[in-house]
């Protein structure tokens, strides 16, 4: 897995998109997927690429040359309400589609905790990525609460 150059930031929002439109396009509204959105993300990206130390906090996956697929990792931060339970905390973790179950998300979470303990923050009716988290040592902790910048989707924290 590599670091991202900082001319990925079109690269990532356009995997972020794409990415979350196949794993909650029945779960939140169009304007997650929009072409404001990719704009949006592609701002968001391009700061997070140039922040101090975001580069070494985000790790990206290629198929070919094109960017599949990213993580992020970093200090575990408040949420909403619930203080975190774990220094390190993953932000993100999406791969497209079509390379499920191929290895590359599996690579993306080594390559971004390293085995190390962690928390993180998962819908609850994504099922596919719940197990993925348990199969990895996550476990739920019980915590669960409507992520209002989520359009109210639930969530629940994991953590091993």
């Amino acid at each position: 897995m590599l670091a991202p150059r900082l001319d990925d930031a079109a690269d990532l929002a356009a995997v972020h998109v794409q990415t979350w439109r196949e794993a909650y396009g029945g779960l939140l509204p169009e304007h997650f997927y929009d072409d404001a959105a990719r704009v949006r993300r592609q701002a968001m990206w391009s700061q997070r690429l140039t922040e101090p130390g975001g580069v070494e906090r985000i790790r990206i996956a290629r198929d070919a040359g094109r960017l599949v697929g990213f993580a992020v990792r970093g200090d575990a931060v408040d949420h909403q309400g619930h203080p975190p339970v774990r220094e390190e905390q993953l932000f993100a973790l999406y791969v497209l589609a079509r390379l499920h179950g191929t290895g590359v998300g599996q690579t993306l979470l080594d390559a971004c905790l390293r085995g190390r303990p962690a928390q993180l923050w998962v819908a609850k009716e994504n099922g596919r990525a719940r197990r993925f988290y348990e199969k990895n040592g996550f476990e739920e902790d019980g915590t669960e609460q409507i992520d209002e910048d989520l359009d109210g989707l639930v969530v629940i924290r994991m953590v091993r």
